[in-house]
């Protein structure tokens, strides 16, 4: 019997989805308001008379691909041979305003090297706190593969034996205050918090594990950028069978009750079995589904939610190579705490802003026309909320700041070689891609919002109607994003009778062995 599946968005978590239910034998249909695939995980393009730039929208670190590696090998292909990642010998520089650096790698003893020229003692912890974040990681598993449907899934064995390791009410910072007393050696294994949007002295300890992953299992660019691992994802899905219809938003979820039974577009109303909404959760919740439908997720509650913090970004096209420039550099302002301060209350941009600058050309040169390179510069602010700043007035005072720091980080003359440039704020990003108050990172990681108390996959107001993407558990984060598309999917696929969807494959690479390539993992088998 067919059991068709409507899933809003083609972003990351709907194109797992996507593939998951088309494998289990749903016919899927995936609606999408642009005309391509991949949401914020996008290729932006710009086109000039010198050629044409592509630039990663949004996530540029390709982490742990192992969970995607997995997905394709459920549904019979092979990560590897659909894009090409390339392994990154340097992760990134870090560097400190006028106090050093650190440059990042996968190589032990030449990190040591690198943090011992701030702090030999801290240096000589690294080994440590590796080891202790591999027994973390390892506990941790289960409360990234399984659903959290109410508290009592919180009283599960393997959960209330992994909570000694994940000490759930200590900051990130005040974790790594165990293996190293330089501050900015903690900046250095705590600035990934904001890969969720966080402050490293707010953020639940347990993501010190993000710091972790890169060093045991690498940090890989896409060639073509993360936009090709869209486009080689929605490839999949339609080898399998799944329709999209592109250039066509969703207007509303269709409900008879409580239950989701389509959706409905412009073109009409398109029936379902199921619906999975891969939007983002609190634009989608306000627009697309009706308020009587979603009890415990209403409009109050939704204004109360603590949300993720916003970004800047500028997108440039310049003359020339910047080969002194790593594939990724973090430049710490010198006060970052008071940075951080700034962009949580949210009332001003930082003056003294952090930022964060991509130069993929140096791997990847067929991003931009010869003789050019693409730059892509992400400046965290806070996210639209009353009181805060009119981007429409602050965003080319704010330019020009970010246009001189750049300079400190390497970057001089730069305003002579720009030929393409795109601009994102808050408001940019609420506008153009429907990104609730610019929130880019969604809803923030705290422990009011995480595990039973973040929106649940198999969606706890309405029966038919699932939710993959950053705004559900497990969280933000390419990987998790993945793996939370399984969870969900294999909860519709029993609730509609499909073909059983697994659960991760056996855990590899975090015993004490040395990190390895690609290769290695996808013969092994995943981590969720």
């Amino acid at each position: 019997m067919t059991r068709p599946v409507s899933i809003v968005g083609a972003g990351p978590g709907g194109l797992a989805a996507a593939m998951l239910l088309s494998h289990a034998g749903a016919e899927v249909t995936v609606f999408e308001r642009h005309e391509s695939v991949g949401g914020r995980s996008a290729t932006l393009e710009g086109v000039t008379p010198q050629g044409r730039f592509h630039f990663d929208t949004g996530p540029t670190f390709f982490l742990y691909p192992r969970v995607l590696a997995d997905i394709f090998a459920q549904c019979g292909r092979s990560l590897e041979d659909s894009v090409e990642l390339i392994r990154l010998e340097t992760h990134y520089d870090i560097l400190f305003e006028g106090h050093g650096r650190i440059t990042a790698s996968s190589d032990i003893p030449r990190l040591q090297e690198s943090v011992a020229r701030l702090s030999p003692d801290d240096a000589a912890m690294i080994p440590a706190f590796l080891a202790d974040s591999r027994r973390k990681l390892a506990a941790f598993r289960p409360v990234l593969e399984n659903p959290f449907n109410s508290a009592a899934d919180l009283l599960k064995p393997d959960v209330l034996r992994a909570l000694r390791l994940l000490r759930p009410f200590s900051s990130v910072d005040d974790d790594l205050k165990r293996w190293f007393k330089d501050p900015r050696v903690r900046l250095g294994f705590s600035f990934q918090s904001k890969y969720l949007g966080m402050s490293p002295y707010r953020c639940p300890s347990l993501f010190t594990i993000l710091a972790f992953m890169e060093y045991e299992f690498g940090i890989f660019h896409p060639r073509g950028g993360h936009g090709a691992v869209m486009r080689a994802m929605a490839d999949a899905a339609r080898q399998m069978g799944a329709k999209f219809r592109t250039g066509e938003p969703v207007r509303e979820v269709v409900f008879e009750n409580k239950r989701a039974v389509g959706v409905r577009t412009d073109a009409g109303v398109t029936k379902a079995d199921a619906v999975v909404m891969n939007a983002d959760f609190l634009s989608a919740m306000t627009d697309l589904v009706p308020e009587k439908n979603r009890k415990r997720w209403n409009d109050r509650k939704i204004a109360r939610t603590k949300l993720s913090c916003s970004t800047f970004m500028l997108y440039l096209g310049i003359k020339g190579r910047i080969d002194g420039l790593a594939h990724h550099t973090i430049y710490l302002a010198e006060d970052y705490a008071q940075t951080l301060r700034d962009v949580e209350n949210g009332e001003k941009p930082p003056p003294d802003p952090c930022f964060y600058i991509q130069n993929a050309c140096v791997t990847d040169p067929a991003l931009a026309p010869p003789d050019h390179s693409t730059l892509y510069v992400l400046v965290p602010v806070g996210h639209e909320r009353d009181g805060g700043p009119d981007w429409r007035v602050e965003a080319p005072r704010y330019r020009e700041l970010v246009l001189d720091r750049l300079a400190r980080a390497g970057v001089p003359d730069i305003r002579e070689r720009i030929v393409f440039e795109k601009i994102m704020t808050p408001s940019n990003w609420n506008e153009e891609l429907d990104v609730h108050r610019g929130a880019v990172f969604n809803l923030a990681h705290n422990i009011g919002q995480m595990l039973n108390l973040r929106p649940h996959n198999r969606f706890e107001d309405a029966d038919r109607l699932y939710l993959v993407g950053g705004g559900t558990h497990p969280g933000s984060g390419l990987p998790v994003i993945f793996e939370g598309a399984r969870i969900s999917s294999r909860l519709l696929a029993e609730d509609l009778g499909l073909r059983p969807i697994g659960t991760a494959m056996p855990m590899a690479g975090t015993n004490g062995a040395p990190a390895r390539g690609l290769d290695e993992t996808v013969l092994e088998g995943g981590i969720a």
